[in-house]
């Protein structure tokens, strides 16, 4: 099979995770990686090189590769909400990447700029959206409906039935019940477990999970 050329949007740790695993597994060429170009502080990371995102298109056409926009959860994810637009705008395809060591069904329903790391799990009838990074052995149950723009750390549990907003954060090892509607920008700590519904721009932590006074804003900058 021929790889498929794509550009990685980052040159952070989460950027190289990404790039490392495109390349062991297969499917992808990674060309390079891009920044805006107030953050270009060097000409190459990980081997490969790092190009001015303003400039992208005159080096990298849209008709030469793809773009895989592999950033965290900054500003409750409206970072990488607002490069992944700018990407399509300029005329860029947007990959997504499945792990082969994820578990998955037959009519997977996966957006576009998805990563999907090893071992996480996503059950039959799930949805889900544009731009959601997925880490390792998270769990995704069967009929949950995921918003865009999303960010699941490793660990996270979601029963069955769950809807997510868009633009959530949802920390290591937290827990989902079954049922439960999460509303858009809430921020989920770590090895918090939600019982029910949440509200907008919320942070809930501990177990059963309370909102406290901070915004998701607040604590994703």
């Amino acid at each position: 099979m021929k790889k498929q050329p794509v550009v990685i949007f980052g040159n952070q740790r989460l950027a190289a995770l990404t790039s490392f695993c495109l390349a062991s597994e297969g499917q992808w060429k990674v060309k390079a990686f891009t920044v805006d170009k107030q953050y270009l502080t060097k000409n190459s990371y990980e081997g490969l090189p790092v190009v001015p995102f303003e400039d992208l298109s005159k080096i990298y056409p849209p008709d030469s590769v793809k773009i895989l926009i592999s950033l965290g959860y900054s500003r409750i994810n409206g970072l990488r909400m607002e490069r992944f637009y700018q990407a399509v705008d300029m005329g860029y395809q947007p990959a997504t990447y499945l792990s082969d060591r994820a578990v998955t069904w037959p009519g997977l329903n996966l957006g576009k700029n998805c990563i999907v790391f090893a071992q996480a799990i996503i059950q039959p009838y799930a949805k889900i959206g544009d731009n959601v990074i997925i880490r390792n052995a998270a769990n995704i149950g069967h009929h949950c409906v995921i918003g865009s723009h999303f960010f699941i750390a490793s660990g996270v549990t979601f029963g069955g039935n769950v809807t997510v907003g868009e633009r959530c954060f949802f920390g290591l090892s937290s827990v989902i019940r079954d049922g439960i509607t999460v509303a858009p920008r809430t921020f989920i700590g770590a090895g918090a477990v939600v019982l029910t519904d949440t509200e907008e721009d919320g942070v809930y932590v501990g177990n059963p999970a309370k909102r406290i006074a901070r915004t998701s804003l607040e604590v994703s900058k």
